[in-house]
């Protein structure tokens, strides 16, 4: 079992997602590339073992992490049962894929880094990205999708810091911390 620093093991980073849960004999969860761990490694260190330090492990709850191209096939499939598309990514933007290569040897992101989505259990999410930035963690983008949603942080070598809040119709605005309210 691999460590990726002192919370997290690849493992759990990659095979928390509901999706690989219920498909997990025809999912291969973990990255085909060595960049991508190396990547996933960087986005715990400066990302979310801080974040783990301050709020607690028992309170840390990760909700999605790193995404294989066989995990990204079943998200994009519906479930024969409900009907209901079995998740959501956009491998060319999201960094949930890190490095990993299509079949044409292009990255699916280029923005390159990685990223995870997750929630600290009874803090709503407001509170936590507005800690987040308060202690300048160096992120690249950070998605607030409402505070008893998850939270989307990645980290990659821009660290632009990009904040995007999505208004209740899942449509993104940049207004960041202006349209959240906690300045």
């Amino acid at each position: 079992m691999m460590q990726l620093g002192k919370y997290f093991t690849l493992e759990e980073f990659c095979t928390c997602t509901n999706t690989y849960r219920k498909y997990d004999d025809h999912i291969d969860p973990y990255p085909q590339n060595p960049a991508s761990i190396k990547a996933i490694k960087e986005l715990c260190l400066f990302i979310i073992e801080p974040i783990v330090d301050y709020f607690g492990r028992k309170n840390f709850q990760l909700t999605y992490g790193f995404c294989s191209t066989k995990l990204r096939r079943f998200l994009d499939k519906k479930d024969p049962l409900t009907g209901i598309k079995n998740g959501r990514i956009s491998p060319d933007r999201d960094q949930h894929m890190a490095w990993e290569l299509n079949s044409n040897g292009k990255y699916y992101c280029e923005k390159l880094g990685a990223a995870c989505d997750f929630k600290i259990r009874e803090i709503n999410s407001s509170s936590v990205v507005k800690w987040i930035v308060d202690q300048e963690l160096p992120f690249d983008s950070l998605y607030y999708y409402g505070d008893e949603r998850p939270i989307h942080i990645s980290y990659g070598s821009d660290r632009k810091r990009s904040i995007w809040a999505f208004l209740p119709t899942g449509q993104p605005t940049k207004k960041g911390l202006d349209f959240l309210n906690i300045n």
